[in-house]
């Protein structure tokens, strides 16, 4: 078997999932239009927060721009649907029907097929919400006057580029967060505990709630090492150039590195897992 008729069946349950997910027009819409107006009270709160650091704090003081905060802003609503809320939906059903016994059966690597199809669920969620915040934030928002609380554009095209391949390496790693969701709310029959405990973990972790440079400096080494931050942090930081050269590799490192160990641990967690999983029904 070659190399593309082994990776056949998971191109494809990735290909399946996105184009399902793509289907909820109605849902990205609903979405898109809460993270606006999300994002409209973040923008403000960091609007007064600058405001009264400017009256207390040496110029240059603070560790970003306002301008910078405002376009983490926009950039973490966009990215919204890529943060690992919680295990894959598709799975967790599989689990409470029992159907799950079917992917134990198919020829296939079940951790691989899993996650493409997290991949795809994730990424189809993603793209839309994503296009449409950058219209409104990077576009409509400056050509009604009000660029200075818009979506900035990157430092350079250097930074751009490097922002992409960071987007990319945030997908699979934002995966491979979930597969360990998948795999906890399987072995506990129920995923609702597991999400609960996730969710305020990744949206404090990942600078969702706050841009992590604004955190306390002496967190800054371990905000940055921490995974959650290859979700949204580190790509941020390369955008607006704050990671540049060398630096910026070692971001694209920081998050190569986290999935692949994540990957290792879903791997070895999900083989005890199905080795002890008791199907119920019939």
């Amino acid at each position: 078997m070659n190399l593309q008729d082994a990776v056949r069946p998971y191109r494809v349950a990735f290909a399946s999932r996105f184009l399902q997910m793509l289907q909820y027009r109605t849902a990205a819409l609903a979405g898109f239009a809460t993270q606006c107006w999300w994002g409209g009270i973040k923008v403000m709160v960091l609007a007064a927060f600058y405001g009264g650091a400017a009256a207390s704090a040496p110029a240059g003081s603070l560790p970003m721009t306002l301008a910078h905060a405002v376009t983490y802003t926009w950039l973490a609503q966009g990215l919204l649907a890529l943060l690992p809320w919680g295990s894959d939906p598709e799975v967790a059903q599989a689990v409470r029907t029992g159907s799950v016994a079917y992917d134990r059966l198919r020829p296939v690597d079940a951790y691989a097929l899993w996650y493409a199809r997290s991949a795809g669920w994730i990424a189809a969620r993603v793209l839309p919400r994503l296009a449409l915040m950058v219209a409104f934030a990077g576009v409509a928002l400056p050509l009604a006057g009000w660029g200075q609380w818009g979506w900035q554009p990157p430092a350079d095209l250097a930074a751009a580029l490097v922002f992409v391949l960071s987007a990319v390496l945030a997908l699979l790693l934002s995966t491979a967060l979930v597969m360990l969701l998948n795999v906890a709310a399987t072995a506990a029959l129920n995923e609702r505990g597991i999400n609960a405990f996730a969710t305020p973990l990744v949206v404090v972790l990942s600078g969702n709630l706050l841009p992590l440079p604004l955190l306390p400096e002496s967190w800054q080494t371990a905000l940055l090492l921490q995974p959650l931050a290859g979700l949204m942090d580190i790509p941020m930081r390369l955008y607006a150039g704050r990671l540049a050269g060398w630096p910026a590799a070692g971001g694209l490192a920081l998050q190569a590195g986290w999935t692949i160990a994540l990957v290792a641990l879903g791997r070895l967690a999900m083989s005890r897992t199905m080795r002890r999983l008791e199907v119920q029904g019939g």
